[in-house]
């Protein structure tokens, strides 16, 4: 079982940074509670944040081994997060396909995400962009049970979503004031509530295919599921 190689549950503080561009790896973090974000930073201090982990997500795969990682990862909140040896991860690939399968998953999702948010720098309008955004968003936390229909914590400062969609905090602001006029979100103490999904779903483009098609990792019209890896880490999945 994957549980029995975590060395350490370890708890972080926001604005800890948890894993750092250039070096090279010796563990497997897993977030197991909070939020954190992965992201790259310019020598002037620019920053681009590249992808929000939330619980059952993977700082890092085994495939980094043993090789530096080229970008940073940074608490957004307090929580804890999963160490595993990297190279005991690696062998415990190599020995179950239940654990190489739930890695191999989360690959597939992270870089499905990727390429969306991609397409979302780069094709949609600044409304579009955030709209997307917060629709992937209430998905993933859907699935990690994490979300209600409609509501999910979001512990991201308007400063976050610029360097997440490529826009000043000021335009991210005036954004923000537009979607909630026309009704189509509520943002108040880091809850985020999206009143009609479908229509927000309509102003971005959203189809939730890159989520659902990535394996069994997000399920956007189902009940929530324990991602994989958690129900790894607590010893609750079968076949292993």
């Amino acid at each position: 079982m994957l549980q029995q190689l975590v060395r350490d549950a370890v708890c972080f503080s926001p604005n800890q940074d948890l894993i750092e561009e250039g070096v090279a790896l010796r563990h497997v973090r897993v977030i197991l509670e909070g939020w954190a974000c992965c992201y790259k930073q310019l020598d002037d201090g620019r920053r681009q944040i590249i992808a929000y982990l939330i619980p059952g997500d993977v700082c890092s795969t085994p495939l980094n081994f043993p090789n530096a990682v080229n970008y940073s990862v940074r608490a957004l909140t307090i929580g804890r997060s999963a160490q595993i040896n990297g190279r005991d991860i690696v062998s415990a690939m190599e020995r179950s396909p239940g654990i190489a399968r739930a890695f191999w998953f989360d690959m597939l999702a992270t870089s499905a995400i990727q390429r969306e948010w991609t397409a979302n720098a780069g094709l949609r309008t600044a409304r579009e962009r955030i709209a997307h955004l917060f629709c992937e968003i209430i998905i993933r936390m859907r699935a990690v049970g994490l979300a209600d229909d409609d509501s999910c914590t979001l512990p991201i400062t308007q400063e976050d979503l610029g360097e997440t969609v490529g826009l000043s905090t000021v335009h991210v602001n005036r954004i923000l004031q537009e979607l909630r006029a026309a009704g189509l979100i509520t943002l108040k103490r880091q809850l985020l509530t999206i009143p009609d999904f479908a229509a927000l779903q309509r102003l971005a483009q959203f189809n939730d295919n890159y989520l659902c098609r990535a394996g069994p990792v997000y399920r956007a019209n189902h009940a929530p599921a324990p991602h994989q890896l958690t129900a790894l880490i607590a010893g609750n999945a079968v076949g292993v």
